[in-house]
């Protein structure tokens, strides 16, 4: 029995944890993952809204003032090149001459004209003439160019400052998970939060198992995916992000931690990536939120510290303490081990019960020299019992209440 509680206990000394694995998504959820070797370049130029949106900010500036400085010096020479063939460069002076734009006497002035058409600014002091058909032509050319220039940019500049990812930076996950006991079974789990009071609607979860796995064929397959069941079957993969919740994986039979005990699960090299994603109350915008946790960021036998007390007329939530957590006592076998473990001891307080019962009533017809034979042979009954669960390697606490029978 002390072997038992000395298993049971969370104060057991930790080996040391294997270190050193590549994240495959960071903790702030970027994904870990560069695109080498492209040769196909011209697809990003296809889709060339969406790569103006992908750029950094410094870029994505840049490209902004390009677009507009290009266009304006573009039909600002256009129009120098319409003075300077038509020859109102060479009559300044004369009155009598008919120019293609009042007060064009260079290429700056065609350059400042060119400005004042394309974002109908129209300061007045140069105005196109009716007797330059092609500068007509020109000007409703720029007018329409310019509008679509405009719209692309400044689309393009709205999307970028309300893109989503921004509102998920306010989504935390808590900065461990922690295996514990559930209602009798081992769980994984791990806390998500939401800071704002704006809530994210239709919000699901999901977690994925990632590390290497080489099939029966002998392929090799270096970050192999899993998924991690979090509530899909029930439903309650489907969040009401309030407040900070607690998302349970419950290893079961089909979970890939099914065999795993506590020295397993610190030997082993994975990890595991969470995704949360929902809609913008704000926006109507999805947003999708990542992280993940490396076998160094799992906790056995912990639980997460209680972040939500009742106030006058409201909860309110702690945020200091969202990533604390606190040791509770914990199994150190494996999921299936101890399934296997309750099986046994629910089948043996089965068969042991009904049978005292019956040697109780022989006592009484049979004397006390049975009576006796019959507590030698259930004082064995409950030896070869309490035998069985130490052979659990601390899996159940001893069984107290058969001991009393």
């Amino acid at each position: 029995m002390a072997q038992e509680n000395a298993a049971f206990s969370p104060g057991t000394e930790e080996p040391p944890r294997r270190r050193g694995r590549q994240r495959y998504v960071e903790k702030d959820g970027r994904c870990n993952v560069q695109q080498g070797n492209v040769r196909e370049t011209y697809r990003y130029l296809t889709d060339l809204f969406t790569t103006l949106v992908d750029l950094q900010w410094r870029l994505s500036l840049l490209f902004f003032v390009l677009a507009y400085a290009l266009t304006w010096l573009f039909f600002g020479a256009i129009w120098w090149l319409i003075a300077y063939g038509r020859g109102d460069l060479e009559h300044l002076e004369d009155t009598a001459w008919t120019p293609c734009v009042n007060n064009l006497n260079g290429f700056v002035a065609a350059f400042l004209f060119s400005i004042e058409t394309e974002t109908t600014i129209g300061y007045g002091h140069r105005v196109i003439t009716d007797q330059c058909p092609e500068g007509i032509v020109l000007l409703l050319l720029q007018a329409i160019l310019g509008s679509m220039v405009n719209a692309f940019m400044v689309g393009c500049m709205f999307v970028k400052i309300s893109q989503p990812n921004k509102r998920a930076a306010t989504l935390v996950f808590s900065s461990h998970a922690v295996v514990s006991l559930r209602d009798g079974r081992l769980c994984l789990m791990f806390r998500v939060g939401d800071l704002r009071s704006s809530h994210i609607v239709e919000a699901s979860i999901r977690a994925k198992l990632i590390r290497s796995r080489q099939t029966l064929e002998g392929e090799f397959i270096p970050l192999h995916q899993t998924d991690l069941s979090v509530g899909f079957d029930t439903g309650d993969d489907r969040l009401f992000l309030v407040s900070p919740l607690v998302i349970s994986h419950e290893i079961d039979a089909a979970s890939p931690f099914w065999e795993a005990s506590r020295r397993a699960l610190e030997r082993d090299d994975f990890e595991i990536v969470v995704i949360l994603e929902g809609m913008v109350e704000a926006t109507g915008m999805t947003c999708q939120a990542r992280s993940s946790y490396l076998v160094d960021e799992v906790l056995w036998g912990h639980r997460f510290t209680s972040v939500l007390t009742l106030e006058d007329g409201f909860y309110e939530v702690d945020y200091a303490s969202f990533h604390e957590t606190f040791e509770v006592p914990t199994p150190s076998c494996s999921a299936r081990e101890l399934a296997e473990a309750a099986a046994r001891l629910d089948a043996h307080l089965y068969w042991s019960i009904p049978s005292r019962l019956d040697e109780k009533v022989e006592e009484e017809g049979a004397g006390e020299g049975a009576g006796e034979e019959a507590e030698e042979e259930a004082g064995e009954g409950a030896g070869e019992g309490a035998g069985v669960d130490k052979e659990q390697n601390g899996c159940l606490p001893p069984p107290e209440s058969e001991s009393k029978v």
